[in-house]
């Protein structure tokens, strides 16, 4: 029964929130996958509103003092709710899988199932010992190319690894009024943070005071010269405005006080590194046409054994020999030679792009990069 003079609307609406702050509670208990952002809401255009408003307004929405910043207590809260200011590291792979991996490669499977009917055809008869050896010989192949493949992969798939080198230790901040250093990881949203000459920017801020500040935003945007710092909002693009500055970046020259607006995975390089470790691992065309060719010489192989097999007991010939003979036409089939070929192939020109400053994550995309003739691209790199 409900009181009188209470809203049954209001009842069921504090309800309604209490039950969804609850539900979100235990999804962070979980795993933290509430706070995961969506892939697909990373692929859309950045929106902010922190640099267009005035910083009283700012100060206001964000519950900070432009002078005295957050207190203790507000700011634990806020780290207990919004988790630490860092990058949620990618899914990684044990080594150990991705070893196993380079075996299931359609060629070498192909290589692995002729080796293993090289060893049954010396099993069935061993008065001849070159089934033995070539059986050897492929299972050779198969394991040398997947060591080599796996250990040229293992070098270029270190982009991720990068984002790391972004944060910086220590930060310089405001709280109760006093001025502190804290690990950056311990930034909130409404910190108040104090920038120098030669710091890393340890979140996106907006800046609140300025002292000729220019910052270094190559390595986001791809201008090659400092870009000064000022207070009003220049632009309604945040990326153009020159009132924000941006997690990872590198001030160069002056001194500014910023108020942090966005901490970890909700910052713009964190939106670049859930897009990273989002990518999706498509077939690529040389893996696509390598599966095809599989397929037509296992079908070649085994229909021409087949037909060998079948003349064979026409011919009367004995059973031990007609199948030793037999899978020594599948295997006469199989190009042995070519995985290694393409796998070297691949890798001496995955060398020579590296010296370009051109790094290759997947070796399967050497030839699809290296048969383009031109690369269209802005100062982004995009």
């Amino acid at each position: 029964m409900v009181k009188e003079g209470v809203n049954e609307l209001d009842v069921a609406r504090q309800y309604s929130e209490t039950s969804a702050k609850v539900s979100e509670a235990i999804e962070k208990k979980k795993g933290g996958k509430a706070n995961a952002p969506d892939p697909e809401d990373l692929k859309k255009e950045l929106e902010m509103w922190q640099h267009k408003v005035s910083v009283d307004e700012l100060c206001d929405k964000l519950g900070t003092h432009p002078d005295n910043g957050l207190t203790t207590a507000e700011a634990n809260k806020r780290l207990a709710s919004d988790g630490p200011n860092v990058l949620s590291p990618p899914k990684v792979t044990p080594w150990y899988i991705k070893l196993l991996l380079q075996f299931t490669d359609f060629f070498s499977m192909l290589l692995s199932a002729a080796a293993i009917l090289c060893f049954v055809g010396y099993g069935l008869d061993n008065s001849t010992q070159d089934n033995l050896y070539l059986g050897c010989v492929l299972t050779g192949v198969v394991i040398v190319t997947a060591l080599f493949s796996f250990y040229q992969n293992m070098k270029s798939e270190k982009t991720m690894e990068a984002f790391k080198n972004f944060l910086p230790p220590q930060a310089l901040v405001h709280r109760d009024g006093k001025q502190l250093q804290i690990p950056a990881k311990d930034l909130v949203v409404g910190d108040v943070v104090d920038v120098k000459l030669g710091d890393k920017i340890p979140a996106d801020l907006r800046i609140i005071k300025n002292a000729k500040l220019k910052v270094d935003n190559s390595s986001l945007t791809g201008e090659p010269e400092p870009q000064a710092r000022s207070i009003e909002c220049t632009d309604e693009n945040p990326l153009e405005t020159k009132n924000l500055t941006f997690f990872g970046t590198l001030a160069v020259d002056g001194t500014a006080t910023g108020v942090v607006v966005l901490t970890g995975d909700r910052t713009v390089f964190g939106r670049i590194a859930g897009l990273a470790a989002a990518s999706g691992n498509e077939e690529t065309t040389l893996q696509i046409e390598i599966h095809h060719f599989v397929i037509a010489i296992a079908i070649y192989a085994l229909s021409l054994g087949l037909i060998f097999f079948i003349v064979g007991i026409i011919k009367n010939t004995g059973w031990i020999s007609n199948i030793v003979f037999t899978l020594s036409i599948i295997v006469a089939n199989v190009p042995e030679g070519l995985l290694a070929t393409v796998t070297v192939s691949l890798t001496l020109t995955a060398k020579r792009m590296a010296k370009k400053q051109v790094l290759v994550k997947k070796l399967e995309c050497v030839e699809t990069l290296g048969s383009t003739t031109t690369i269209c691209s802005d100062k982004t790199g995009t």
